[in-house]
This record gives C-alpha cells, structure tokens and sequence, in this order.
C-alpha cells in the first residue's frame, strides 16, 4: 500500500467561494450556463463559511481567498460589502478579490467603492476570449488589448490591488504583454490556464502559452480548476498537470487552490488537496510550504497570525 503524502503543516486556500441565494446570483438560481464541468446543479445551494469548513475539515487551513461569485453585475459592490460582513462575523474568508469591468464607465467608481471594504485585494474579470485556438484573435472589444480595458486595468496600481485572470490558455499570450505593460501589478493566472484539452496537442499549446506568460516576473498561477467532466480526480490524470505548472513557474510563483465549491462537482477537498500533496511529495518540505501557503499569503497580502 501507498503511503499518502505527507500533509503541510499550514494551507492558504488561494481561491474559492462562498454564497447564499438569498442574494443576486443569475447563474445559480433561474439561469443555467455552459460550464466546463457540466451539470452543476449540485453546487446551486446555499454554501457559507460552515459549510467550507466542514468540506475542509481535517485540514490545516489557516486562511483563504474569496473570488468573486458572478453576481448580478449592477451588484458588484453589493458583493464585497456582503462578503465582508460575513468575514468580519466568521473569520471565512480572509480577504478577497472582487468584480469590475475595467472598460465600463463606470470603472472608477466600483473601485473606489470596493476600496471601502478592507479586505479586498484585487479583482477578477474575464476578457473577452474565443472558444478555440482557432478561433483566437487579437484586439477584440473587452479584451486585454482593449485601449479602454487597458485603462481601467491601470487603476489597480493605485489601489496596490492585483489582478486574477481566467481565459483559456490560447489568450495567455495577450495576458504575457498585459503583464509586461504594467510591471507593478501582479497578474494571477486562474484556474492553472483551463487545460481542458488533454490531447498531445492541446497540452502542447497549454505548455507553451503558460510558458510565454511565466517570463513575466509579475505573473503568478493558481493551480485548480483541473477535473474534467465525468471522470474522476486523481493523481495520476492531474498529477502531470500540477508538476508541469510548478515546473513552468517555478516554486515562488505557484499556489494551491480548491476552488470549492465548485470543484466539488469532481471531488471532495480532501481528495483534491491530497492529490496536490502526492503531486509534489518530491519536492522539499520548504518548497511545499510555499505552495500551500507562503506564495498566497504573500501575494493576497494576509494578515500575519497575531
């Protein structure tokens, strides 16, 4: 038998969520969206703080990253003052990235407006993107070359915020000069750039778009979001995936993430977080410390334990 990987001493859960529907969320409630894990209607459910802790109960989280939950999106605001309250009142999570449109009008304004909540840390928005390589073109409205994107984006410098980023792999390659054009804001790579496509060629792609992007020294990546549709999570299918990632990056700028509950779709925390243990059992116990906690913390600018 096996033995299972040694566990870290300490987890920064680097992205998940938590919701009630009692708030404004479209695509958990009357609207239903192509998603890459399929049907999702286990995860349409209240889940709050208790219920994160209960999923990562055995585990040594010692604090987390929200990221934004696609609220409606006139209540962007309306979210981080909402996650802040329920933070402030249970601890979960420890701080946050939350929503704008950088090319809105309006831009300016949510910003400031989410500068008012004091642990926010950045923003999530998602350019627009093609659904293929073959499709994938520069220079689109609402994407990361857009004049007016980029001018909102550069908002985030005053605010010391960071930017978390989820598109497809072949944008990555906009997201490398996105990066490169503002130096001082870091740019968070989500979701480990969605490597759906486990072909020979897909996988190829993936490699040499996250390899473009990690010759930014401000890029950083968040490994999660890897199950594929009706297939089990395991090591052996993602384990390539996590090794390859750190690889690529390098162990300063990689983080663990559950991405719960949406993951949960495919696994349970304890079997995803036990793959990341496995994946990574060869690497020294510093190395792994970073991975599991010191790069999040670092990067999302966690309070320090008193």
């Amino acid at each position: 038998m096996t033995k299972p990987a040694p566990r870290p001493r300490a987890v920064v859960d680097a992205h998940h969520h938590i919701w009630d529907l009692q708030n404004d969320l479209p695509w958990l409630k009357e609207e239903r969206i192509a998603f890459r894990y399929g049907d999702y209607s286990s995860i349409c459910r209240d889940y709050m703080p208790e219920d994160y802790r209960a999923d990562t109960k055995g585990w040594p989280v010692v604090g987390s990253v929200y990221v934004e939950a696609e609220w409606n999106r006139r209540k962007a605001g309306d979210e981080s003052r909402w996650v802040g309250e329920v933070a402030a009142q249970t601890g979960v999570p420890t701080v946050m990235v939350a929503w704008c449109d950088f090319a809105a009008p309006d831009a300016e304004a949510l910003l400031a407006d989410h500068a008012r909540n004091a642990i926010v840390r950045g923003v999530r928005h998602k350019p627009a993107a093609t659904p293929s390589p073959a499709d994938a073109r520069r220079g689109a409205a609402g994407s990361m070359d857009d004049p007016a994107w980029r001018r909102g984006y550069a908002l985030l410098e005053g605010h010391d915020w960071s930017y978390d980023l989820q598109t497809p792999w072949w944008h990555l390659d906009a997201a490398a000069e996105l990066a490169r054009d503002f130096p001082q804001i870091p740019l968070i790579v989500n979701h480990t750039g969605l490597p759906s496509d486990r072909s020979p060629e897909g996988l190829a792609g993936w490699r040499r778009a996250l390899g473009r992007v990690a010759e930014e020294p401000n890029a950083f990546i968040k490994i999660s979001g890897i199950g594929q549709p009706g297939l089990p999570w395991t090591v052996e299918a993602n384990g390539p995936i996590i090794r390859e990632t750190v690889k690529i990056f390098g162990v300063d700028r990689a983080m663990f993430a559950s991405n719960f509950p949406v993951d949960s779709i495919v696994a349970d925390f304890d079997t995803i977080f036990s793959g990341f243990a496995a994946a990574t059992a060869d690497l020294g116990e510093g190395d792994r410390a970073k991975l599991f906690h010191d790069n999040a913390a670092r990067v999302y600018r966690l309070p320090r334990a008193p």
